[in-house]
């Protein structure tokens, strides 16, 4: 989420380009459960801005060693704000929202997030292929289908959800055109305010922590090491360098793996019309992530 003026953004090679869209399939469709594992016995924004502040802790100095200069004042400010935009109203959110609904229905309402970017992308005059617009309405297709099915979600866990994805998207697009640091600093400068932010949040709300149990704390764990350093470093990357619609593309994987794990681990189910739906799903992704090839991006001042 790298934004250098008057410059072109480098393309992405096609090594890292498939190892960063593979790390966020998986790994990212996984932290829906994870993430309802930890807040059974941790606060949820506790627990994230925990998760994010860590992350960024270890990152950080990390960077620092390898020569990386530190954050501008400017983007300092803009990494807050970014980083706000997606831990608090994208994770945020859809932590608080699995209070009240299952993992899988979490991962799959927010399979909108390839619309909304599509959407927010034409602010900035970026442009989306008819090929993407069929397969982000063949995705849109199938979460149809799964609201159909007999997983559900609270009014209120629903109405996060639909936020949620807008927030994310929304800080992602406009990461675009910032002046914010260069590379993996940036995720780390995010983290680090976000998690602060997401920690103060927990104060000003009256979130009390109590003993954790093994789960929680194995599932915190998986989140640092996965969910942040690992699967966030590699979405900032596929931000910076591809199409909108493919750098989302990841949540119409998402849903499968969450479903996966919440029915073999987490005593979810699903019925045959959410399989269709799921399968409909995945054919939306193979129409987005092969429409044209890969395009420099130009990055305005």
């Amino acid at each position: 989420m790298t934004a250098q003026p008057s410059s072109a953004v480098p393309a992405p090679t096609p090594l890292l380009l498939w190892l960063s869209l593979i790390t966020v399939y998986l790994v990212w469709g996984s932290t829906y459960f994870f993430i309802k594992v930890a807040i059974g016995s941790l606060p949820p924004l506790g627990m994230l801005g925990l998760r994010f502040l860590v992350a960024g802790a270890v990152m950080y100095p990390g960077l620092r060693l390898r020569g990386l200069p530190a954050p501008t004042r400017q983007g300092w400010w803009w990494s807050g704000v970014i980083g706000t935009l997606l831990l608090f109203g994208g994770t945020g959110l859809v932590t608080l929202a699995e209070r009240d609904a299952s993992s899988s229905v979490a991962a799959m309402m927010l399979a909108v997030s390839p619309l909304f970017a599509a959407v927010f992308g034409r602010i900035w005059g970026e442009k989306t292929g008819g090929r993407e617009w069929a397969g982000i309405g063949v995705g849109l297709l199938g979460i149809a289908l799964l609201n159909l099915s007999e997983l559900h979600a609270t009014p209120l866990a629903a109405a996060l959800l639909l936020l949620a994805p807008m927030c994310w998207t929304f800080g992602s697009q406009w990461s675009r055109h910032l002046p914010l640091p260069p590379g993996l600093m940036n995720s780390a400068a995010q983290m680090l305010i976000g998690g602060v932010v997401l920690l103060i949040l927990s104060v000003v709300t009256g979130e009390h922590w109590r003993v954790p149990t093994s789960a929680s704390l194995w599932s915190f764990v998986y989140l640092v090491v996965f969910g942040s350093l690992l699967a966030y470093s590699a979405y900032t990357y596929l931000v910076a360098r591809t199409r909108p619609a493919l750098a989302t593309s990841y949540a119409y994987v998402n849903p499968l793996v969450a479903v996966l794990l919440g029915i073999g681990l987490g005593g979810e189910s699903l019925g045959p019309l959410g399989w269709v739906a799921l399968a409909i799903i995945v054919g939306g992704v193979g129409l987005m992530a092969w429409p044209r090839k890969v395009k420099v991006l130009e990055a305005p001042v």
